[in-house]
């Protein structure tokens, strides 16, 4: 696809009467230009404001720097050098990282060794459920028993990944299983009764649930990574995943969920009525600055009468396959520079061409009795950590 080719369709040239390849020359006078080379420079004279560390100490509630090893929660890999991430976090003021990605039994513990063991108060991790064995006869149990034991070892939260919803299968029916469903009742109460908070992640943008057509804002994103795409087969809708949490969390008001990546970033006004009807829920802002900062305004309030319930988070993981999450200097000064001030027009994640959508972002200028909340204070009461320090 090329800028050019579109530009000839519109005035009724074939594809076939196109060259084959746009010479050098031919992309200097903007003809026949691939998209992916399309790299737009703003015309806009604007203020840039660097943020090199965060007004007030933060906890990043919501990182990767431990993942499952070839699918096995019992056996974890470090996608992150511990030394190194303390390294950007004394930069760029972060007290605490929060590994959410901690599996469970041995892989757990190994984490745990390494991580708040041998750093106290800079690492915490969660443990994750035994998805493996939820076709199993006495798995409610079974799950309940290993989230206590995920307790009792140190994990202080537990973290759902978007398997349950969208991948995780029944083994008799093979059937998709709904988040729900009443099997995983158990693992909620005992998260609850255990002060637990259990970072939910379900659904994903709007645009991977819709077809891949020239109507699809996220066009390059989803032909970049084909498999993201949730569309047709039998996946449930965005929303569907999104009321089927909402049914668990009414039905378990006495358990803390965070409801990652905003809940649904793109529909404030749909995650304003979850909040009010659900005190139970919360929400963090990983990888999702991208959509609250072009809808600055409506973002600022969303931020201002729910400033008790948002904690921060970037995705972060060295591993990552994407720019907006991969972890480094860069970009946590995206991210303060996008609570902090109110700055115009800039880039949302720290590559070449946007990786989400072609679009900019705008600051949307917290106050400090804000950000101090956003930062750590709310984050730190979910994890039964001290006020301030």
């Amino acid at each position: 696809m090329t800028l050019g080719a579109t530009a000839l369709a519109s005035r009724g040239v074939s594809q076939a009467q196109q060259p084959d390849a746009p010479s050098p020359a031919a992309e200097t006078a903007g003809t026949d230009l691939p998209l992916k080379r399309y790299e737009p420079r703003s015309m806009l004279h604007l203020p840039e404001t660097h943020v090199p560390r965060s007004r007030f100490p933060v906890i990043d509630f919501h990182t990767h720097i431990t993942g499952v090893s070839h699918g096995d929660p019992n056996r974890i890999q470090f996608s992150m050098d511990p030394a190194n991430c303390l390294a950007v976090m004394d930069r760029k003021n972060i007290r605490t990282m929060v590994s959410v990605t901690g599996g469970y039994g041995d892989g757990l513990r190994e984490a745990l060794a390494k991580l708040p063991g041998a750093h106290p108060g800079r690492f915490i991790v969660f443990t994750e459920p035994a998805w493996t064995r939820a076709s199993e006869p006495g798995y409610a149990k079974l799950q309940a028993g290993l989230i206590e034991d995920s307790h009792r070892a140190g994990a202080l939260g537990l973290k759902i990944l978007k398997t349950l919803g969208l991948y995780l299968r029944d083994g008799k029916t093979d059937k998709l299983v709904p988040i729900d469903d009443p099997r995983f009742d158990p693992m909620w109460d005992t998260a609850g009764a255990l002060q637990m908070p259990v970072a939910i992640h379900i659904s994903d943008p709007e645009a991977f649930f819709l077809p891949i057509d020239r109507f699809n804002e996220r066009w390059e994103e989803l032909h970049a990574h084909p498999s993201w795409s949730f569309h047709g087969k039998d996946f449930p809708g965005n929303r569907e995943l999104q009321e089927a949490r909402r049914n668990v969390m009414r039905r378990h008001p006495r358990t803390q969920f965070v409801c990652l990546h905003v809940a649904d970033a793109e529909d404030l006004p749909y995650v304003s009525e979850c909040l009010d009807s659900h005190p139970n829920m919360h929400v963090d802002i990983a990888a999702r600055i991208g959509e609250l900062g072009r809808q600055p305004r409506m973002s600022r309030k969303f931020f201002d009468k729910y400033q008790d319930r948002i904690v921060f988070g970037t995705d972060a993981s060295a591993g990552s396959s994407t720019p907006q999450q991969s972890f480094g200097d860069a970009l946590y000064e995206i991210y303060y520079r996008f609570l902090e001030t109110e700055d115009e027009y800039f880039d949302y994640a720290p590559a070449r061409i946007p990786p989400q959508g072609r679009w900019r972002i705008y600051g949307v200028g917290l106050s400090e009795q804000v950000l101090r909340k956003v930062y750590r204070d709310n984050a730190a009461r979910l994890l039964g950590l001290p006020a301030r320090g």
